[in-house]
């Protein structure tokens, strides 16, 4: 696996893919999507920092560490995100006096509308592709004639700048 080998990649996955699994979901305490995501994130870790271990034992004692480490930061991600809509819904309450659901989330999507529009056109286009035609990454990497690799960075840097806009314009509003 150290030398990118693909049978190697292979026999791991079949020797540990269930293996982990069901460790990621004793630890995400029955929560599926909470362990699907961290696994996830536990492979691509195994994959970018591989080791060349002899003893099984000490290899899986690794593996552990890495799928306990991208556990706690799936878990810490995903408290952010609910506390950040916990937040929002408040704010809107006391902006709406006692403001609906339906209204906190018109709100917020009123904002995320209008910092869309604020990006450059390649940006405003990326989003477009994935969240409002729904295609996958593969499938704008192949169209836009990118990796991706790189899809996926720009996806990610556009959703941080939209978010930090967000929420820049959220606490402003609190603060008035």
């Amino acid at each position: 696996m150290a030398e990118a080998d693909e049978k190697a990649w292979r026999s791991f996955y079949d020797q540990y893919f269930d293996r982990l699994w069901r460790y990621l979901l004793v630890a995400a305490e029955g929560n599926e999507d909470l362990a699907r995501e961290s696994l996830q994130a536990a492979l691509v870790r195994v994959a970018r920092h591989i080791k060349v271990l002899r003893d099984g034992d000490v290899f899986w004692s690794w593996l552990t560490v890495l799928a306990r480490t991208a556990f706690a930061d799936e878990r810490k991600k995903r408290q952010r995100y609910f506390f950040f809509l916990e937040r929002f819904k408040r704010q809107a309450e006391v902006e709406g006096e006692g403001a609906t659901d339906d209204q906190a989330d018109e709100r917020l999507n009123t904002l995320l509308r209008r910092h869309v529009a604020s990006l450059p056109p390649n940006e405003q286009k990326l989003i477009e592709l994935k969240y409002i035609e729904r295609r996958t990454v593969r499938e704008i990497a192949g169209g836009l004639q990118m990796t991706e690799k790189a899809v996926e960075s720009q996806l990610s840097r556009i959703r941080r700048k939209l978010k930090d806009a967000t929420l820049k314009e959220l606490n402003r509003e609190t603060r008035e």
